[in-house]
């Protein structure tokens, strides 16, 4: 009853409808009504009318009752575990929103209530008779829905604040807690409210993670941990061995007593990847981001940015909080970007903000022709390579990287930058440690002037406590591994060219895009949400749906990651209960959405998009293979060991404590086996030489098992 587009029906046979402009209907049902928080100000009118009000009044008991019966189902139980809230002795207001139903029912009867309040002249707490409607609400299997219905049900009490009353109840004095009830309301109206789902990755077991029961067992198709880093033996061995020295905290800033070794070591490692002068770590890339971009933008005169429109939430609020002067241009419009640079002097201060990933699409910044434009125009270049850093080039620097494939191979491990390459002509580059690397945390990498200006100024590394010494080694560890072993990234993508294939021969819409990103379009905040349910309690498949903001409206969709950790069995499951969700749910298919016109680039004819793995790069991998259920994960041992040396002159040589101590075992159990032969022979010895006779001969004495050298194992 409050979508304007519902009204264009009624304005030829209601003379209030038909004599008012369509302007100020829309703004009316547009607006809240600032009497009552429920309704809009079009409805608060509506109410009056001698045919709309009786209306309105039905409808919402009808949504009350409709709710209740919802709530008293016997699969209640199964929803409220499924968004991590238990009903115990205690019911917050998180768990209330949490409830899907309990938070409908409860703004149904929050609206029933404002819709009987608005019928008369007195403010809605006159009226508590019509508090009925909440009561309503109060289905029995739902102890939330009982909470949120009893807490409407409260007399009013004076205002004296007790432990759970945060707000007084006094006319006098704003109405917070309203404040944060209306807000919630907002976002389950427009259905962009985020669940989270309790889900426990098991390092022995990836992809596989437990739920709020840890007997209930799913796979995970939506992590970022691109890789399976996250669990990758020498990564967890190199945390452990230096949590074990260093212990758990940083003990501090960086300028008080959090800066170590092993920082020094991350960023050194980080400069060295992108063969830059030096590199910053933060505490994630959305910091590392909004700390550069706010300084930077702050400190240089009249500095003016230019942002793709594509651009992560981080990049945004960089470069709000800088206070300069912004130009958004379309997404990876070369053509938008010059006309917007061509409006300012060559020496106004410029920086072009953008990512080589986009992370919901997929699409591929162009960042060749981006360095063109910024070298024409005398711009800096801010690069996020949050979503390509591991996972492209010849050692996983990103796609600036992957550009440049043959000189950045041919180059090895050397620091020093290639001239002129993509990634040499980058002022700026970003990053994480935690999604292909599987850790967590963030850094800058550019210039020595540049770092150094960002350290001493940027608030947000300035005053946040740093990484923990075993985290940072964890992260260090993981990329030097990835450095040394393009197998993962490129049985990765073969992984990925496998699922995106599969789908589009079932007709399920995946927007078009080069890069490793698969993401399902749906079309639908409301649908996306339901197949992501139904993937996760009827088939065991954890796929998040993506709604707005983080995506437009109608271009909801389900992000897909998979990793070269899926076995071929799994990418069967998935494919299988994808085309069983599409069907059951009815949701659009590439042929439907070519009918429509197409959505989000799928169903225009843009589907055949390139990879930007080419099959010789993969290749070089030695033809990767898709592990099946009981394989053991591929480990490069090589690589393993250039992890250990590295880290030898802070944590040692790996096992020399530990094999000292086996091999004290070993030998002790030795010593005991040489022993008792040896007794043995000197009886038999000594009872032949007393015995004087020739006996028959002795069954040959079992040799000793002497120990070898000890080795330590690396196992998935």
């Amino acid at each position: 009853m409050e979508k304007f587009s519902s009204l264009a029906r009624f304005k030829s046979s209601c003379p209030f409808l038909g004599g008012t402009k369509t302007s100020t209907l829309r703004a009316l049902s547009s607006t809240i009504s600032p009497r009552f928080s429920s309704i809009s100000q079009l409805t608060e009118q509506a109410v009056n009318c001698p045919i709309m009000g009786p209306a309105l009044v039905m409808r919402s008991t009808q949504m009350v009752a409709g709710y209740a019966s919802i709530a008293g189902q016997a699969d209640v139980q199964k929803i409220h575990h499924s968004k991590g809230i238990f009903p115990g002795t205690s019911v917050s207001e998180a768990d209330i929103s949490k409830c899907p139903h309990a938070s409908a029912a409860r703004a149904a009867a929050r609206m029933a209530d404002d819709l009987a309040s608005a019928s008369t002249t007195k403010a809605p707490e006159a009226k508590p008779e019509v508090l009925s409607t909440a009561q309503k609400a109060a289905a029995a299997g739902c102890p939330f829905h009982k909470a949120a219905a009893t807490a409407k049900e409260q007399p009013a009490k004076s205002p004296v604040m007790t432990e759970t009353q945060t707000t007084p109840a006094t006319s006098d004095v704003y109405n917070y807690d309203k404040f944060y009830a209306v807000e919630l309301e907002k976002k389950h109206k427009d259905q962009s409210y985020r669940y989270f789902n309790n889900i426990n990755r098991l390092a022995t077991k990836f992809p596989i993670a437990h739920t709020a029961s840890v007997k209930e067992e799913v796979q995970v198709w939506c992590a970022n941990d691109y890789l399976g880093m996250g669990n990758n033996p020498v990564v967890l061995e190199t945390t452990h061995r230096a949590l074990d020295k260093y212990g758990a905290g940083a003990g501090g800033t960086r300028n008080i007593a959090g800066n170590s070794a092993m920082h020094l070591g991350l960023e050194r490692e980080l400069a060295t990847l992108h063969r830059k002068d030096s590199a910053l770590v933060f505490s994630s890339c959305y910091v590392a981001n909004d700390a550069t971009l706010s300084t930077l933008g702050s400190k240089l005169p009249g500095c003016v940015y230019f942002s793709d429109a594509s651009n992560h939430a981080s990049m945004i609020q960089g470069i709000r909080h800088s206070g300069a002067k912004k130009e958004i241009f379309k997404h990876n419009d070369l053509d938008d970007l010059e006309a917007k640079l061509q409006k300012y002097p060559k020496d106004t201060p410029k920086i072009i903000a953008f990512e080589s990933v986009y992370s919901m699409c997929g699409s591929i910044g162009p960042i060749k022709e981006i360095c063109d434009l910024a070298k024409k125009y005398g711009a800096l270049t801010f690069l996020d390579e949050v979503h390509a850093v591991g996972l492209y080039g010849p050692r996983g620097a990103g796609v600036a990287e992957h550009l440049d494939w043959e000189s950045q191979m041919m180059a090895g491990q050397s620091s020093e930058p290639i001239k002129d390459s993509v990634m040499d002509r980058i002022d700026m580059i970003t990053g994480t440690l935690g999604k292909a690397y599987g850790n967590v945390g963030g850094y800058v990498a550019g210039s020595r002037d540049l770092i150094d200006m960002i350290r001493s100024y940027a608030p947000g590394f300035i005053f946040t406590t740093s990484l923990p010494p075993a985290t940072v080694a964890g992260a260090r560890a993981s990329i030097i591994y990835q450095k040394h072993c393009i197998g993962d990234r490129a049985l990765k993508q073969v992984n990925v060219r496998n699922v995106k294939e599969r789908f589009a021969a079932l007709d399920i819409p995946v927007v078009p895009g080069p890069s490793h990103i698969v993401p399902v379009l749906v079309g639908d905040a409301g649908l996306a949400k339901a197949a992501s349910d139904k993937l996760l309690h009827q088939y065991g498949i954890y796929v998040q749906a993506i709604n707005f903001p983080t995506v437009a409206v109608g271009e909801e969709r389900l992000r897909v990651t998979v990793t070269p950790r899926h076995t071929a069995e799994q990418i069967d499951g998935l494919i299988a209960a994808m085309d069983a969700v599409f069907t059951e749910l009815n949701i659009n298919r590439i042929s439907e959405w070519t009918k429509l016109g197409g959505r989000a680039n799928v169903g225009t004819g843009k589907e055949n998009v390139e990879p930007i793995w080419s099959d010789a790069q993969i290749n070089i991998a030695g033809e990767p293979r898709t592990l099946h259920d009981g394989e053991i994960p591929f480990v490069d041992v090589n690589a393993v060991q250039i992890v250990r040396k590295s880290f030898e002159g802070l944590l040692g040589a790996v096992g020399s404590e530990t094999e000292r101590k086996v091999e004290a075992v070993e030998l002790s159990e030795a010593e005991r086996k040489v022993e008792a032969v040896l007794m043995t022979g000197a009886v038999e010895h000594i009872a032949g030489a007393l015995a004087k006779k020739v006996k028959a001969p002795q069954t040959p004495v079992n040799p000793i098992a002497l120990p070898v050298a000890p080795t330590v194992e690396v196992s998935a």
